[in-house]
């Protein structure tokens, strides 16, 4: 009898099994950027209306935008440790963490978006990049267009125009850049900036196009100098435990909109916005400055060498294979530019 209810049991218990791994998951999503944005809409919520009509709706993606299930410095943690199922977020929000990510942010590497994910997702596809995220599974990578400079009331033509201001930094790479021009960087989370310019806490920032539209900065700035001395990396990537627990089907599904097609998606959508960020400040009569090839500009050419030697002999010191991942970036900027030429 014991031996009938034992089986009996079993029976049961793996009935209860298949019957979970065939019902639908519920994926929480965390990022930063507001719900309205074009980022939010034509990034991750098409993400999430792919997922669901490709999986027959056993996949559905709970969004959390603009830092509501955790601040925009802790959501790459939340998604490793399973408070996120899914986190968008940027690297360098967590400083030193992404070390050889970052090197895509230095000048030169990417002339645009499409350019910089497809750049970023190929040093990670080519495994220069694999320790960094050994504890999540990448789902996409992607970045900004070239950030430039964004003031109140300062019309900076020279690095030297810079001296003495309260410049909000995106990163630590861009802001010993900035320093280095005289400014005085200010790190803080993009969904801040707009109430630090508010209160007068920051006179101006570093920024792409998209970004100003996206946060409504150019309500708030005058100035632009389009310099482009950074571009500012991203990854969306997914708790591991999760991922395991999903059906095969449904992790099928996840792979497939994983990796180059969704890093060249987005790459889109930021280039679009970067041209829609600018066509409004241009409708606000605002001035804009286009410093034309920076590190062969006389002016401009020094600090931002000076900055992306820095950042490599930093790396170097770390025993960390800077000057190889950095050579591997240029080479596929090349790639990525033909591709896409």
């Amino acid at each position: 009898m014991n031996r009938t209810l034992t089986r009996c049991l079993l029976a049961a218990s793996i009935a209860g099994l298949t019957a979970a791994s065939a019902q639908g998951a519920t994926l929480r999503m965390a990022h930063f950027w507001p719900g309205a944005s074009g980022i939010n809409q034509d990034i991750f919520e098409a993400w999430a209306a792919t997922l669901e009509e490709e999986s027959g709706g056993e996949l559905e993606v709970e969004m959390f935008p603009s830092g509501t299930l955790a601040k925009p410095d802790s959501i790459y943690e939340a998604a490793v440790n399973g408070i996120a199922d899914i986190g968008a977020t940027a690297q360098g929000y967590t400083a030193g963490r992404f070390p050889l990510s970052q090197i895509v942010e230095l000048p030169g590497v990417a002339t645009t978006a499409t350019q910089g994910a497809c750049v970023l997702q190929t040093l990670y596809d080519e495994g220069h990049l694999d320790e960094e995220y050994a504890d999540t599974r990448p789902l996409f990578f992607f970045t900004t267009g070239p950030g430039g400079i964004h003031t109140i009331d300062t019309d900076v033509q020279e690095p030297s125009d810079l001296e003495g201001l309260r410049i909000r930094r995106p990163t630590a790479v861009a802001g010993e850049m900035l320093e280095n021009m005289g400014a005085n960087p200010v790190g803080m989370p993009a969904p801040d900036i707009y109430t630090a310019m508010q209160r007068g806490v920051i006179d101006g920032l570093s920024f792409p196009w998209e970004g100003l539209k996206g946060f409504r900065i150019n309500e708030l700035v005058e100035y632009h100098t389009e310099v482009p001395f950074y571009t500012l990396i991203f990854v969306a990537t997914m708790n591991q435990r999760t991922y395991d627990g999903l059906s095969p089907e449904q992790q099928a599904v996840i792979d497939a909109n994983s990796g180059m097609k969704w890093a060249g998606n987005a790459g889109e959508v930021f280039d679009r916005l970067d041209v829609e960020g600018k066509q409004e400040a241009k409708e606000a009569g605002h001035t804009i400055r286009e410093i034309d090839n920076p590190l062969e500009h006389p002016d401009w050419q020094k600090p931002l060498q000076d900055g992306i030697d820095s950042y490599l002999a930093e790396l170097e010191e770390r025993d960390l294979p800077g000057r190889e991942v950095y050579e591997a970036a240029l080479a596929a900027s090349e790639s990525c530019a033909a591709e896409q030429g």
